[in-house]
């Protein structure tokens, strides 16, 4: 079988849509099959290292000039771009697998129409929260409805489709993949992993977010702040790249605390499961998540979580109980009293967290449900 996946990221990028076609691409490689795909170059920084099991073919930037976008110049370069790689990644594919949305997966479909080649269709989040149909035409529904099956990455982002009106047959949940780097790690390697991190702190409260206004660090900054006022033990970590770091380290200097936050910038998974098994609190207070795959993997390493009341974080304490804290969104008050609880006492997760985290998350139980989609689709076309 020979599966292309096609997504605006791959790594180096660590968005959800790059870390699961790659994920997907590396456990159809360890059955044989045949594996390739079609991107876009990193928008998060770094090089791009094509360290995946197939080859990848990488489209045409987004073109600087005004003008062209605005005589959509561009689109249709980047069209044409798109379609040239998918004449080579996807000759001869058995299934293409499209992930999240945009130009690079509206051509994508209509390039699996015309061949006669079946496509699933996995949403993250941001497809379907800021979704408004298109009129006359709406390329992102003709692609949603002619895809053999669509995937959600959580319960409650599948719900808000059928709200929109995106009902039909074929939908499905499949929750995303934990790394199985993201493990548990006993008292003393806790300590020397943060000694080798430079943390003199015994307490860490965790972040691991793209730098941006969605994903509410400014609020966290201010949360912190108070929590550091009354107690000298605990440094903040935030892992991730963005437009917001200056902002961050301005208000983190003005607040008195910036020697008590660790910026790391962009990150590799190794070091963020490393981060994850050392921090006594994970803090996601984002404005909008579908499901936090950065949240689940600190529960798989052991660290309790106070996330923001957005969908995802709402699923996650539905399916985790007492290992999530649930706040307001936006609200530094009760952000900072549940960071404080969390760490007053500190505590790892409770011993059901672990098999949850298996039975739902684990990369062989998310991996089965995508391959038993993949033959379905596949048993329908024949």
């Amino acid at each position: 079988m020979h599966i292309c996946h096609v997504s605006p990221h791959l790594p180096p990028d660590q968005a959800a849509n790059a870390l699961l076609p790659a994920q997907l691409g590396a456990w159809s490689a360890a059955r044989g099959m045949t594996v390739s795909f079609v991107t876009q170059p990193p928008a998060q920084g770094g090089s791009a290292v094509d360290a995946l099991p197939g080859p990848v073919h990488r489209t045409r930037n987004r073109s600087r000039s005004a003008l062209a976008r605005l005589l959509r110049i561009d689109t249709w370069r980047r069209a044409r771009s798109i379609t040239r790689a998918l004449d080579t990644a996807a000759d001869g594919a058995d299934l293409i697998h499209l992930h999240s949305n945009g130009l690079i997966v509206e051509v994508a479909a209509h390039w699996a129409r015309r061949r006669g080649v079946p496509f699933v269709l996995t949403l993250y989040g941001t497809e379907i929260w800021h979704y408004r149909p298109r009129r006359p035409v709406d390329p992102f529904a003709r692609a949603y409805r002619a895809a053999a099956e669509v995937t959600f990455y959580s319960q409650g982002l599948l719900d808000k489709a059928r709200e929109l009106g995106l009902d039909r047959q074929g939908l499905t949940v499949v929750y995303p993949a934990v790394s199985e780097r993201f493990q548990p790690a006993d008292p003393n390697t806790r300590a020397r992993w943060k000694a080798e991190a430079g943390i003199a702190e015994p307490l860490v409260v965790l972040n691991v977010k793209r730098l941006h206004e969605l994903a509410g660090q400014q609020y966290l900054v201010d949360a912190f702040a108070h929590v550091a006022s009354r107690r000298q033990d605990v440094r903040l970590v935030i892992c991730g790249t963005g437009p917001l770091r200056e902002t961050l380290e301005t208000r983190a200097r003005e607040a008195g605390v910036h020697d008590r936050i660790t910026f790391t910038g962009l990150l590799p998974n190794t070091g963020i499961a490393r981060y994850a098994a050392i921090a006594d609190a994970f803090a996601l207070p984002s404005l909008l998540e579908a499901l936090p795959t950065v949240a689940v993997e600190a529960l798989a390493a052991g660290t309790p979580v106070v996330s923001a009341d957005h969908p995802g974080g709402l699923e996650l304490h539905a399916l985790f109980g007492a290992d999530v804290t649930i706040v307001p969104r936006q609200d530094v008050q009760a952000l900072t009293t549940a960071l404080e609880a969390v760490l007053s006492p500190p505590r790892r997760t409770l011993p059901g967290t672990a098999s949850i985290v298996r039975d739902r998350f684990g990369p062989e139980a998310v991996g089965a449900a995508y391959f038993q989609l993949y033959e379905r689709v596949l048993g329908v076309r024949g």
